[in-house]
């Protein structure tokens, strides 16, 4: 054995490794504070562009572009601090503190980014502003005519009663049709084979045919057929049933993806405590499958909401039809940006409740949000 103080003297002898320096801030500020400048000037010239648009617009117009021009430049204050916080960093290293210098560094790092982020904001609403007065403000004449959008409102809010009828009719529908086409697909054995195929074939078919075409077929075919009860529905009914057919396609997907990922074991165990197949599937994997197919189930019921814009093609009045009708009296197409903004008002909710469920998800798995 090497005696204690020489192999202390020799590990004294060998030579230190430097510490690593912080990482420089100087370069990255540089970037972020020329990106911001220059994004902040392409801002302040989309919005002159906008200014000179309107005319002579009322002061009240005047200072809130005004405003918009002061935020256009906010992303050159982090870009600026983090000037400062690399002075900061390059005291500390002066000093010898490197801890201190890699947590200003960091913070020097973290302004850059910050300043980039705000400014690639501001570009994408300069472009938007930009494109809204592009050819002397020919896409808002086209689009966004005040006087025709106030004319329309009302009748196409009063046509918009329609898509939602149709959107949550069909939704309905669709949860319990869908679920029964799952479990055809999953049922075992060679009794079950033959209902195994008619559901892999319905489910082939009807996502791959589009949805308009289903509704045409649907709207009109079954009245020239002269089917019994079908042909005495309203078109409103035939719109549901068209919209069912196609989404219980997609929705028994979803299911089957829920029913599946459920662990073999809770089969096992609930056939071991003498369940049958149809009770285990109602009492024990059906209800945990469901649990776990909310937010994918929700954004096909988004898609069928905004698919319910085309059941104008069996001759129904829905807010789409009414916007097309009055836009072709008024020679423009504000009326249809209506039906876009009610859309959107139904939608986002509900999207940003899917959010939710995801996230209420991933933190009951142990994932971070």
């Amino acid at each position: 054995m090497s005696d204690p103080v020489t192999a202390e003297l020799s590990a004294a002898a060998e030579p230190s490794v430097p510490p690593t320096p912080p990482q420089r801030v100087v370069p990255a500020a540089a970037i972020a504070l020329a990106v911001s400048g220059l994004c902040g000037l392409v801002a302040l010239s989309a919005l002159w562009s906008l200014h000179s648009m309107l005319g002579s617009p009322a002061s009240g117009v005047t200072v809130l572009l005004g405003a918009f021009g002061v935020a256009a430049l906010l992303p050159l204050v982090p870009a600026l601090r983090a000037f400062n916080t690399a002075r900061v960093r390059g005291r500390f290293l002066a000093d010898g503190d490197l801890a201190a210098a890699r947590a200003a560094a960091a913070r020097g790092r973290d302004q850059s980014h910050t300043a980039l982020g705000y400014a690639l904001a501001v570009l994408i609403c300069a472009a938007l502003v930009w494109f809204a007065t592009a050819n002397d403000g020919a896409i808002s004449r086209t689009f966004l005519r005040w006087e025709f959008i106030e004319t329309a409102w009302r009748s196409v809010a009063d046509a918009f009663w329609v898509n939602v009828k149709v959107a949550v009719g069909a939704e309905v529908l669709v949860l319990v049709f869908g679920l029964l086409i799952a479990i055809m697909r999953l049922l075992p054995g060679q009794a079950g084979r033959p209902l195994r195929w008619i559901a892999i074939g319905y489910v082939d078919t009807f996502r791959a045919i589009p949805s308009i075409i289903v509704l045409y077929l649907v709207g009109f075919g079954l009245s020239l057929a002269e089917v019994p009860v079908v042909k005495d529905l309203p078109p409103i009914w035939l719109a549901i049933v068209a919209l069912t057919l196609t989404y219980s396609g997609y929705v028994a997907e979803v299911y089957r993806a829920g029913i599946e990922s459920i662990h073999p074991g809770q089969w096992a165990a609930a056939r071991s405590l003498g369940l049958s197949y149809g009770m285990t599937l109602r009492t024990v994997i059906v209800p945990q499958g469901v649990r776990r197919i909310v937010p994918p189930l929700l954004n096909d019921f988004i898609g069928l909401q905004k698919d319910t814009a085309l059941i104008g093609v069996m001759g129904v009045t829905d807010a789409f039809t009414q916007a097309r009708l009055t836009a072709s009296n008024v020679f423009n197409l504000s009326p249809v940006i209506v039906v876009a903004v009610l859309f959107v008002v139904i939608t986002i909710p509900q999207a940003r409740f899917v959010d939710r469920l995801l996230a209420r998800e991933q933190r009951r798995a142990g994932r971070p949000s």
